[in-house]
């Protein structure tokens, strides 16, 4: 394989500090290996002495197998893990732990479920949620923070720190650590022993990481340790694509490397190597609006394509259906299913494309859970609801709708395994108010009952007052509303097409049945893949549709400080980036039947006119650096300054495909 010459001064490093910065589809795990072969053949490193850390146990095996097929020699020990892998091992040759001591994931789910029962949230059966709190209890130790400073994005300051209290003394009770424990417990081994610290800096005298940019503070602090006393730490990331920040991952670092490390050595491996030259200029463009970043000078080694689309639909639905008919076409053109990915911000984006791909058989496949939007717990009570004035007044379903919104109505009230309205007024004689309540649940039921699904859906939400209840709820538990509304609007504006509540519920078993099969059915099979853009990071396509590109979504509004900004910035340019040769940008003029507009994201990724004004200073692609001499709204003419020549240009055609850049140093 022939190396830039970037690529080389990497590969062939000798000692101390070097920070490899690596812009997307830079062959950066080719530089890795390469470099950990250097070390061995040329500078005659002992294998044994090399470390190679990976942020998740497929890369570690990935880059395990590309090195061994380059060395062919069995021999060859270098050691290959993930930060977890390495610090467990650390732990278990001083305090002989086994597998058996790490908590499993669906322990660490019943514990904080539990956790969440006891505290009277009703979001116990959503796993998002839930892995959220675990998010924030990881976060909580991976940054070694006092909990009291500390305040949750899922719930109140009071209920998290319970929960957190909760969580850690039921991991105890049963001798069991998690991954944050393996780091701490690490940490405070290296700090507390002397001899355990001097033993690993003499086994793992080079120390190679990758993705750097999502490290977090704690592993940082035993890295720089064990590489004492020589700092043969070689490092590979891309600040631009940090986005973990909920998991502790902290960009800062990587920015202050040199810092920490003032003789350390930096290369930028500045050849992209997946994308055309259409999507590498305009991504570049998109991350250039972060303040905080290191700056970069990118250009694609494949060159001009096709422009990248953005494309404005009324709705999802007409977003969906766009997007279903370009893969069909793309894929009668021999390219495969599995070379196409749909990328959203939020997990919960994936039911109407689900539901789409399954009647249009086009196979697909997941990176993340996906679970059917009627399993929510806020759409059950309002299936419930309609259960209800049905006849279903069994205990279990009357649970379930009894006090939401709250009728003050007690269990007391409630004899057998079925509600009799006429028994339970009987007891409330003496009350003739909340004889009042019940037969209004009464009437509100009868009406139900007679409306189309759509009409049922609305009056529970808006006349009995689901809505509000939600929103009390949320508020009195710290929890984020919109995302619970934003599932109630997904289920009604669908229920739109149904007549009956037979028939919505038929097509509810229906697609809970398909999604299960499809899933399964689809697991090895050439598909396309649907992925949120945390997930999306690391893999490469020659199709993509990025969807939902509005404004409140991405970035979301709970990105307030500039900081939070700029990691969403960072998750769209990461998305964007997964793209070789085709990649759409969906914005819609509705979401879920609100009115919407579209990202700044997109807005950064076009022209506004007014911009190309005479004096502005531009760069174009071609001709280097210019400046605006006239421009009306159909043409700009440019003087530059490379041949001190002048050139008119369509502004569709400057805009569309990439080619100008509004100079920020103007």
């Amino acid at each position: 394989m022939n190396y830039t010459k970037e690529q080389m001064t990497a590969i062939e490093h000798n000692k101390g500090p070097f920070m490899v910065l690596a812009s997307p589809g830079s062959g950066k795990t080719a530089v890795i290996t390469e470099h950990t072969r250097y070390l061995i053949e040329k500078l005659g490193v002992s294998p044994r002495d090399i470390l190679v850390i990976t942020f998740t146990k497929a890369a570690a095996v990935t880059m395990k197998e590309r090195f061994d097929s380059m060395i062919n020699d069995a021999d060859v020990h270098v050691t290959f893990g993930t930060f977890h892998a390495v610090f467990f091992s650390i732990l278990r040759s001083v305090y002989h732990y086994t597998v058996g001591n790490i908590i499993k994931d669906e322990q660490k789910l019943r514990i904080v479920r539990e956790l969440c029962e006891k505290e009277g949230m009703e979001l116990t059966t959503d796993i998002d949620y839930l892995n959220e709190i675990l998010s924030e209890i990881s976060y909580v130790k991976g940054e070694m923070m006092d909990l009291s400073a500390y305040y949750s994005s899922t719930c109140s300051k009071e209920v998290f720190e319970r929960i957190y209290n909760g969580y850690e003394a039921a991991r105890k009770s049963l001798r069991l650590i998690d991954f944050d424990d393996m780091q701490k417990d690490c940490y405070d081994l290296l700090n507390n022993r002397p001899d355990v610290l001097k033993a690993y800096q003499n086994r793992y005298k080079y120390i190679l990481i990758d993705e750097f940019q999502d490290i977090n503070r704690l592993q940082y602090n035993i890295v720089k340790m064990l590489a004492l006393p020589e700092n043969n730490l070689f490092i590979v990331g891309d600040d631009d694509q940090s986005i973990y920040h909920f998991r502790g991952a902290k960009p800062e670092i990587m920015l202050n490397f040199t810092n920490d490390y003032p003789d350390a050595k930096k290369v930028l491996l500045g050849v992209n190597y997946r994308s055309s030259s259409e999507i590498v200029e305009a991504s570049k463009q998109l991350i250039s609006n972060n303040k905080v970043r290191y700056p970069k000078e990118i250009e694609s080694n494949m060159g001009g394509v096709e422009p990248i689309h953005l494309l404005k639909k009324e709705n999802e639905m007409e977003q969906v259906l766009d997007i279903i008919e370009r893969v069909r076409d793309y894929n009668s053109k021999g390219i495969s299913y599995q070379d196409m990915a749909v990328i959203y911000r939020a997990n919960i984006e994936s039911n109407i494309m689900t539901e789409r791909l399954m009647q249009y058989n086009i196979p697909f496949k997941t990176r993340d859970s996906i679970n059917s939007v009627y399993e929510h717990w806020a759409v059950r009570s309002v299936i419930a609801y309609i259960r209800a004035a049905l006849g279903d007044m069994s205990r279990a379903n009357f649970l379930l709708i009894m006090n939401k919104p709250n009728r003050y109505l007690s269990r007391n009230l409630l004899e057998g395994a079925n509600v009799d309205f006429d028994a339970m007024k009987d007891k409330l004689s003496d009350k003739p108010w909340m004889v009042e309540r019940v037969d209004e649940l009464i009437e509100d039921l009868e009406f139900i009952r007679e409306s189309t699904p759509f009409a049922g859906i609305n009056y529970i939400r808006r006349k009995i007052g689901y809505d509000s209840y939600i929103l009390e709820h949320c508020l009195d538990k710290g929890i984020d509303s919109d995302d619970m509304l934003g599932v109630l609007d997904i289920v009604q504006d669908k229920s739109k097409d149904y007549k009956t509540y037979n028939e919505w519920f038929a097509y509810i078993r229906e697609y809970k049945e398909s999604l299960i099969k499809s899933r399964k059915d689809n697991e090895d099979k050439d598909a396309v893949l649907l992925t949120t853009m945390h997930k999306s990071k690391g893999l490469e396509f020659e199709v993509v549709f990025i969807v939902n590109a509005i404004e409140d979504h991405t970035p979301h509004k709970k990105a307030m400080k500039e900081s939070d900004i700029e990691e969403e910035r960072r998750m769209f340019y990461v998305a964007m980036t997964r793209a070789k040769r085709h990649l759409y940008i969906y914005s819609l003029d509705e979401f879920f039947s609100k009115k919407a507009t579209a990202s700044r994201f997109v807005n950064e990724l076009t022209f506004d006119r007014r911009q190309l004004a005479p004096g502005v200073l531009v760069q174009h692609k071609k001709f280097g650096k210019g400046v605006v001499t006239f421009a009306d709204s159909d043409k700009v003419s440019i003087h530059f300054e490379r041949d001190d020549e002048s050139r008119t240009f369509k502004i569709d055609y400057a805009i569309g495909n990439g080619y100008l850049t509004v100079r920020t140093d103007a």
